[in-house]
């Protein structure tokens, strides 16, 4: 699924600017894994400590999301919602 950067998220954050009824829009990207990889993505992949305990990807030091109306790998709903939401470029980047 496509992954989104939220421009009101801090750079190197233990926390995310997403909350309550925002998260039920724009999910937190996950990982079960101690040494995550995104594919097709080039960073700085780590994780910091979701609200429910759960491992919220990061790349660059910044939180990721999914968008929840993205039905399918390679859609793109949520780019450039209210200006503050932007999908991630292959390099890392976000798309503007």
């Amino acid at each position: 699924m496509t992954l989104y950067y939220f421009t009101k998220d801090e750079k190197r954050t233990s926390s995310h600017a997403c909350t309550g009824d925002c998260l039920a829009k724009w999910p937190i990207a996950t990982t079960t894994s101690d040494e995550p990889v995104l594919e097709g993505v080039t960073g700085e992949v780590g994780t910091i400590e979701s609200p429910d305990g759960e491992k919220h990807l990061t790349l660059n030091g910044m939180p990721l999301y999914t968008f929840a109306q993205d039905a399918k790998p390679g859609d793109t709903a949520g780019q450039g919602i209210g200006g503050v939401w932007f999908a991630v470029a292959p390099d890392g980047t976000m798309i503007q």
